[in-house]
């Protein structure tokens, strides 16, 4: 036989990024996690899945509204189930918490298995023992998946584990703190897969053993972010084939420049040219510019800022270094002769010093030629 399930974590539903981004931005990106799962519904049907399990942090936190919860769960309709939820640390499984609201609120289908405690889960149908390590308070310091180690199923059934925490010795440093995981759990409990959550990123651990990521990138590392897996399991013992799919609505970069030359300048405003809707950018420059490439650069980037779902632009470290010709065609075009003239060639010497005075006059140089060309074009 042959058992295939579709493994997730990390939803975050009811995430806001308006910290962060234009309002409008936030919004569309808040959607998107919803809209991740509509796809990994949609996908667990057009693969014939036996079963999707969510590996914790299916929301963002405890206080979500009702409408978010009820969304949530609507969102599962193009898919019959079964689901297995998890509660992770965003969203632990707390004496009064958003699953025990959302049971009040009968927003919970049929079809959907609260992994609320440590006890193992049959699917008789499937030949299959889910063995799931909630996390019931935010922070654990013990590994909850110890529990797996000695729990009963059934001879000959499939042994399969839901965690979410850090994989102690194998993530980066510091990640690893809090709701540890033994590296080897799935050889010690006899799993036969174990599925894990909490590192945003697809990550392999060993062949038993996987991080899905989460299926809507929220951040700007390359970790391999935005993807679900696809496990196909045979007779209990056998490894298990395991298939990364793709299932990202926005590819999120953080991208660096250096400009020294116009060249420079040429191959970024081609870089930012090519990435569309569906990219969401963090972007440093450093180096120096004249002004010429000054101004071709900024309509490229009030291009992209109008095309890209976001773009974020850290320019502190580029320096805009006005030659003699910049000098004589600002003055000429803008009408900066006189003591204007003279404040500009000032705020040029300014900024080749080193500190905060020159970095102020970078700004302020910026600043003043953008009002001259504003008051030219009037």
């Amino acid at each position: 036989f042959m058992v295939r399930l579709l493994h997730s974590a990390d939803w975050q539903i009811g995430r806001a990024y308006l910290s962060r981004f234009l309002p409008e931005n936030g919004h569309a990106l808040a959607e998107a996690r919803l809209q991740a799962v509509e796809r990994l519904a949609a996908l667990a049907t057009a693969q014939s899945v036996d079963m999707v399990i969510v590996a914790g942090d299916v929301f963002d936190a405890q206080t979500v509204t009702d409408r978010t919860i009820r969304r949530l769960f609507n969102a599962l309709a193009g898919f019959a189930g079964p689901w297995i939820l998890l509660p992770g640390n965003h969203d632990a499984a707390l004496a009064e918490s958003v699953w025990t609201r959302a049971q009040r609120l009968g927003a919970v289908p049929a079809k959907v298995h609260l992994a609320l405690k440590p006890e193992v889960l049959l699917f008789p149908e499937l030949g299959l023992a889910l063995l799931p390590a909630p996390l019931t308070q935010r922070h654990s310091y013990g590994d909850l998946s110890a529990w797996f180690d000695t729990a009963e199923t059934p001879d000959g059934w499939l042994r399969v584990g839901m965690a979410h925490g850090g994989v102690q010795g194998l993530l980066m440093e510091g990640l690893d703190a809090t709701n540890p995981l033994a590296p080897d759990r799935a050889e010690r409990a006899r799993l036969d897969y174990l599925a894990l959550g909490d590192w945003h990123g697809c990550k392999r651990i060993d062949e038993r053993t996987w991080y899905s990521g989460t299926p809507e990138p929220d951040r700007f590392k390359a970790n391999d972010a935005g993807q679900a897996l696809l496990v196909e399991l045979n007779v209990p013992g056998a490894v298990p084939q395991v298939t990364p799919v793709r299932t990202a609505q926005f590819h999120w970069q953080r991208l660096e420049a250096v400009l020294q030359v116009a060249t420079d300048v040429d191959a970024l405003i081609a870089q930012l040219a090519a990435l569309g809707p569906s990219d969401v950018v963090d972007l440093s420059i450093r180096g120096q510019i004249d002004g010429a490439g000054e101004s071709r650069l900024n309509i490229a980037l009030n291009q992209a800022e109008a095309r890209l779902r976001h773009l974020g632009v850290d320019r502190s470290a580029l320096r805009l270094a006005l030659s003699d010709d910049d000098m004589a065609t600002y003055t000429e075009s803008l009408h900066a002769d006189g003591y204007l003239a003279e404040v500009m060639a000032e705020l040029c010497e300014a900024q080749r010093q080193e500190g905060l005075s020159a970095q102020t006059a970078q700004d302020a140089l910026a600043l003043l030629l953008s009002v001259l060309a504003e008051t030219a074009s009037l």
